[in-house]
This record gives C-alpha cells, sequence and structure tokens, in this order.
C-alpha cells in the first residue's frame, strides 16, 4: 500500500476521480456536479494504490482560514475494514503537519463519525446538517 500526494493534474489526479466517483456518485448518488466543485484546483489530492497499483481510496484537503479542511475520504467498498481509512487520514495528517497546518477541519459522513472520533476529531456542530442529501457533522483535530 502507497499513498500518493497529487498537487497536479496528472494521471493519479485521475485515480483519485475515479475512486470517489465510484463511492460518492455510483455508490452513494451524489451529484458529480456536486462531487467535483470548483474547489479541485486549490486542493491537494490523495491517492491510497493497493500492491497492484490499483487506486482504493482518495481524499483531497484543502487550506482554510485555521489550518486544512480534509474533504472527500473514501475507500472503495470491497477494500473497506481493513485499516486503509486510517491508512490514508494518517498520510493526509502528515501532509498537513509538513504544511504546517495547526488543525484539521472536516465534514463527516454521520455513520463515520465513530470513525473520525477514534482519530482524535472532536464533533464541533451542535447538530447533524445536510451535504448533498446527506448527514454530516463538523469535527476538527489540533495537530502538533
Amino acid at each position: 500500500m502507497k499513498i500518493k500526494v497529487i498537487t497536479s493534474k496528472d494521471e493519479a489526479y485521475k485515480d483519485a476521480l475515479s475512486v470517489r466517483k465510484e463511492v460518492f456518485v455510483n455508490e452513494q448518488k451524489v451529484s458529480e456536479e456536486l462531487e467535483v466543485d470548483h474547489l479541485e484546483d486549490m486542493a491537494t489530492h490523495f491517492v491510497l494504490y493497493d500492491a497492484n497499483n490499483h487506486p482504493i481510496g482518495a481524499g483531497r484537503m484543502r487550506p482554510i482560514e485555521d489550518g486544512g479542511k480534509v474533504e472527500r475520504v473514501c475507500i472503495l467498498s470491497n477494500h473497506r475494514k481493513q485499516g486503509l481509512g486510517e491508512m490514508l487520514m494518517e498520510g493526509m495528517e502528515k501532509e498537513a503537519a509538513r504544511l504546517n497546518y495547526p488543525a484539521l477541519t472536516l465534514y463527516a459522513q454521520i455513520q463515520a463519525e465513530d470513525f473520525y472520533k477514534k482519530l482524535g476529531y472532536t464533533t464541533t456542530s451542535k447538530e447533524p446538517f445536510t451535504d448533498a442529501n446527506i448527514l454530516h457533522v463538523a469535527m476538527k483535530k489540533a495537530l502538533n
């Protein structure tokens, strides 16, 4: 397993989009117009590859006022429950530390809230909110 950090729209960026499309558009029925938005160019993208160099996970992170915002984190359904989400998040947090982000913010789908809590994120929203017709909570983690 390896994580590639992408800062330009190269072949690996297409890999990130293919994983995101499979998870968010095909599986979760998010519209493609919402999934690939105007923030793509300002984000650093991440792709998790398996031992055969197939893309199986993706995410993006972009700068915000008080650090970074983690978005579009996903693992293909047949690769879940293997610790790969934690591996991807660890890689993203490592890059955030390299960029000197003091904290990371994310909007977690409600069913993923416990996953992020185990990684040290704290829920900051008072109530769940809807984004792309899916309930989310805002979460944050201070980085060392």
